[in-house]
């Protein structure tokens, strides 16, 4: 650790270069829920610039100096950050308190920050850094699909047509070659109370409010089959006379598993009531009811982005040690169990799913 510390201090003293910066936020980082790579915020501090902050198996938020797969994953807490780049106290650096608020943040996903980062004063280019990499979008296409396939249907009356990428979408209607699409492109404009010539826009944002629906959907779907080896192996733990006798840990299984079922099934119901609430938006698309749907949507994202990243950052750890229901005993599971995964899962009450956006 202090090795890599020495090595982030005289790279940081020899300065980091535009193109090197874009390089530090990855696509895998952008595309994460629980990694913040500090080269997006305005820090004073060079050392940090290639560090990242990450909820860690535990959900703690840590500053991560470095990661390998061999010598794993160096953390320092936010209150150590003082000590290990040299400042004088942390409470008269700058960057302290930058720090503090970036580590209560609930989710590190793009489109929560979005909110977050404005509502705690710090600005960072939306455009550069808060986007969902090209791979991301890519692979989200055909949860787009669900939502682009009513809009598609209303104006070209099918909905079949071959779209790859949603710029694939906007940029057929922005020259659209048939007729009858022109005349109902015309007739959307005059319900949603905009030009022709902002109907391009209007798709931009719709297409960006409802990715934001697609990339927490396909999350949810991953974690599911994650959540299912986790709660089988909770009741192996149970049935097993040995264990059964530890009354601490038969309390920990039942609570976890608890409170990740009954999270799981609150964000399954909202992306159920999203659905019936977009469905109906087309049945009579209007301005005031797409900007009715697109403000539910946009209030949930914090609550989603928050349920969802302690779910995948508790079961992505779990998933890691025991990716099969052979690998690892039952011993070992209720260790890592009681060590690292019951740690935080509290912080799971205390994300409202079903409260309604202020």
């Amino acid at each position: 650790m202090a090795s890599k510390l020495l090595q982030l201090k005289s790279e940081a003293a020899a300065g980091v270069t535009q193109e090197q910066e874009n390089e530090l936020v990855s696509d895998e980082d952008r595309d994460s829920l629980h990694i913040l790579p500090f080269a997006m915020i305005p820090v004073q501090t060079k050392g940090l610039i290639k560090a990242r902050m990450i909820k860690n198996a535990r959900f703690e938020s840590v500053i991560e100096i470095f990661s390998d797969k061999k010598t794993g994953s160096g953390q320092i807490k936010v209150e150590g950050v003082g000590q290990a780049f040299g400042w004088p106290e942390n409470h008269e650096h700058p960057d302290f308190p930058v720090l503090k608020k970036l580590a209560e943040l609930p989710t590190y996903d793009v489109y929560s920050l979005r909110i977050l980062l404005r509502e705690c004063g710090i600005e960072v280019d939306g455009e550069k850094y808060l986007q969902l990499s090209e791979g991301k979008q890519a692979e989200l296409v055909t949860y787009m699909k669900h939502f682009t396939r009513p809009l598609i249907r209303d104006v070209y009356g099918k909905g079949d047509v071959d779209i790859q990428r949603y710029e694939d979408l906007i940029r057929m209607f922005r020259s659209p070659d048939v007729k009858t699409a022109r005349e109902k492109l015309t007739l959307m404009a005059e319900k949603l109370q905009i030009g022709l010539a902002d109907v391009p826009a209007f798709l931009e944002d719709y297409g960006d409010t409802f990715l934001s629906l697609s990339y927490y959907r396909q999350i949810l779907d991953q974690i599911d089959p994650m959540l299912e080896g986790l709660l089988e192996s909770l009741d192996e733990i149970k049935e097993n006379r040995q264990l059964s006798a530890d009354h601490n840990l038969m309390y920990t299984c039942d609570h976890m598993a608890k409170t990740l079922r009954r999270m799981v099934a609150s964000v399954k119901h909202r992306f159920e009531q999203f659905e019936i609430d977009t469905k109906d938006m087309w049945e009579n698309i209007t301005a005031e009811r797409y900007r009715e749907v697109e403000h539910m949507i946009l209030g949930y994202h914090i609550v989603l982005g928050g349920a969802l990243c302690i779910l995948s950052v508790k079961l992505m750890a779990w998933h890691k040690l025991f990716p099969t229901p052979s690998t690892g005993g039952l011993m070992k599971r209720a260790e890592f169990l009681m060590s690292e995964m019951k740690h935080g899962i509290s912080n799971i009450s205390n994300v409202a799913v079903t409260a309604a956006p202020s």
